[in-house]
């Protein structure tokens, strides 16, 4: 165990929830904001660290593990995810019986990556199909992996930018993470959000990632004053040199009370946070280290996954 590891878990067990927590004024949050359950933190996990499991399985797992919100991402389906493009009527009513059957509510849906390369046509249709599906499950996000490829970028998000109206009216924001290639870090991020400039599209933070993309060189405390501002959400991952996100938060190099700090700062004071990733294994271990990442997040933000806002 390294000392700053040490310091983080002081940190974590002594701490107060210093400060009152303002809610968030701007009007990109207001179009998310119409429906938004009290909870003032609502702490998630994604199916991701089931992803060689069926996603009933992940989604028992998740609410086992003391959790009531979840993030709909990969899944061993043909397509790689619970959701995607060309989920069908009856594939989406699944996903929601399932929920249901597991007392979950969505906070994000990731169904992977646009067409814009086959043509605009398709990039619009299947992000509109996105947006629909994530609604349908009462999702209030659809969370984008952005573009690698430089002479897609423009295409990109001029597709995102002609679906922020269609998004905003079905209570869906669009939002973008750092994921590598031209969105890898705070700056590129901000300015793939400038660029389609609407208050429907904003960004979910991602710090394992930060240090993932950049190897290691780009401390994500560092990063994230970039973003202040458009920050709606975060997912909690850590990271080990070399490469390796799987890692139960508060074990690796990411410093989480210095980025929520940051993030706080930025205006990011009640949001959603979904922990994406953790340490793998059998599936009883799995759920385990799930637990254990819940208490993390729990203990950061100093607020049980389970309380609500006073009125």
């Amino acid at each position: 165990m390294t000392a700053t590891t040490t310091s983080r878990r002081t940190f974590l067990q002594h701490a107060a929830g210093a400060g009152a927590f303002a809610i968030l004024g701007s009007r990109a949050f207001a179009v998310a904001a119409v429906s938004q359950p009290a909870d003032r933190w609502r702490i998630g996990c994604s199916t991701r660290p089931w992803d060689k499991y069926d996603y009933p399985v992940a989604l028992e797992a998740i609410a086992q593990a003391g959790y009531r919100y979840v993030g709909l991402m990969t899944a061993h389906t043909p397509s790689g995810r619970v959701i995607h493009p060309r989920s069908t009527s009856l594939e989406i009513a699944k996903v929601r019986d399932q929920l249901d059957r597991n007392q979950l509510r969505v906070i994000t849906v990731y169904g992977g990556e646009i067409p814009v390369a086959d043509s605009p046509r398709a990039g619009i249709d299947a992000l509109r199909h996105l947006i629909k599906h994530a609604s349908a499950v009462g999702s209030q996000s659809l969370m984008l992996g952005g573009i690698a490829k430089t002479d897609l970028y423009d295409a990109y998000y001029r597709t995102v930018a002609e679906c922020c109206d269609f998004a905003a009216d079905r209570h869906v924001m669009l939002v973008l993470k750092p994921h590598g290639g031209l969105n890898a870090d705070g700056p590129q991020c901000r300015k793939a959000i400038e660029k389609v400039n609407h208050r429907n599209f904003r960004l979910w933070y991602d710090a394992g990632n930060i240090y993932y993309y950049s190897d290691g060189k780009v401390d994500p405390a560092a990063d994230a004053p970039s973003v202040a501002g458009l920050v709606t959400g975060w997912c909690i991952k850590d990271y080990k040199h070399p490469q390796n996100v799987f890692v139960n938060p508060g074990d690796g190099q990411v410093d989480f009370p210095a980025v929520l700090a940051q993030l706080k700062k930025g205006g990011f004071t009640q949001g959603p946070l979904m922990v994406e990733t953790i340490a793998p294994g059998h599936l009883t271990e799995i759920q385990e280290n799930a637990r254990k990442a819940r208490l993390f997040v729990e203990h950061l933000v100093h607020t049980p996954a389970t309380a609500t806002n006073p009125a």
